[in-house]
């Protein structure tokens, strides 16, 4: 098996966010990828995405696709948003290992964790995701689709949408090469049909959108941030792994993705909640003092719409 030095666990040792900028267009440019993968602990590979949105700049490679490699078969979570990504990760897989991959993983129902899907189904491999990604794919995967070709028409290639065909609601146990790997749904986080792949072996989680850190988490029109911090706080941290593959950013540590997830979670809803016991409107909320985390990539994209956002769920509660 193929060894690859672990750049983005190094990087974070000696500084972290130094390699995560939203002004860095591509890392890789012979390849579709935003940048080449990383071996993150042995056997567990990522290609972290741009932090910056999606765009024709980055192929809308802007969260990590990564894969699991064992002696009988590798496991890939994300398909990528567009069947070129998954095609240029499958290539990246081919130079570590000649195992075949037998699974694929959508951490959700955005585009850019299943518009590839239809690559790998072409293939005869399994794509597996939770219930609720799949209600989200089948409701809206055509605007999905739209917005892909929209932002990346030349990128778009043959992608349509192609749902899991497996699905699961709580927990997914896969038994693989000697390796347990437990595909988790914790609870509500930042998006329907969340999961969480997680190798207690290893200690290692592949924790996709209920973690962030590098750039500021999008909270949108249907998340519930008060049953985000009730998932992290009763669900992830229990299990407290050593190292954590975030959604968006590189490998890092729980405390690092707590302190750029949690936190800003409990932060923001604190100068929200405040905000509302002043008389506050609407229109205000989208100014609450948000500039310890202003230097968080997309904080000027983020910031007052997830200030609004937060206003409107707490408005009611």
């Amino acid at each position: 098996m193929k060894t690859i030095t672990s750049i983005a666990v190094v990087a974070f040792l000696v500084g972290g966010a130094a390699l995560a900028s939203e002004d860095i267009a591509d890392q890789y440019p012979t390849s579709e990828l935003y940048s080449k993968p990383v071996e993150v602990i042995p056997h567990v590979f990522s290609a972290i995405g741009a932090t910056a949105p999606p765009g024709a700049a980055n192929a809308g490679h802007n969260n990590n696709l990564s894969f699991i490699v064992t002696d009988e078969g590798v496991v890939v979570v994300n398909s990528g948003a567009s069947d070129r990504l998954a095609a240029a990760l499958h290539d990246e897989i081919k130079v570590v290992t000649d195992r075949p991959v037998v699974l694929v993983i959508n951490e959700n129902g955005q585009g850019h964790a299943m518009l590839g899907n239809g690559y790998w189904r072409d293939l005869g491999v399994d794509v597996l995701a939770h219930v609720d990604a799949v209600a989200e794919t089948k409701e809206n995967g055509d605007f999905i689709l739209q917005r892909m070709h929209g932002y990346n028409p030349d990128g778009a290639g043959d992608t349509r949408v192609e749902h899991a065909n497996l699905t699961f609601e709580d927990k997914y146990e896969i038994s693989l090469g000697g390796v347990e790997i437990q595909v988790l749904h914790l609870g509500p986080a930042h998006d329907p049909g969340d999961v969480q792949v997680w190798i207690p072996e290893w200690d290692i989680m592949l924790a996709g959108d209920i973690a962030f850190h590098e750039r500021m988490l999008p909270v949108f029109p249907h998340t519930c941030t008060s049953c985000w911090i009730e998932t992290w706080t009763e669900k992830l941290e229990p299990l407290n792994p050593t190292y954590i593959v975030p959604g968006h950013g590189h490998p890092t540590n729980l405390a690092q993705v707590r302190r750029y997830t949690l936190d800003y979670l409990v932060d923001l809803r604190a100068k929200v909640g405040a905000h509302i016991e002043d008389g506050g409107d609407l229109a205000k909320a989208y100014y609450v003092d948000q500039e310890q985390w202003k230097s968080l990539d997309t904080f000027e994209e983020l910031a007052t719409k997830n200030a609004g956002r937060v206003y409107e769920e707490m408005e009611w509660e």
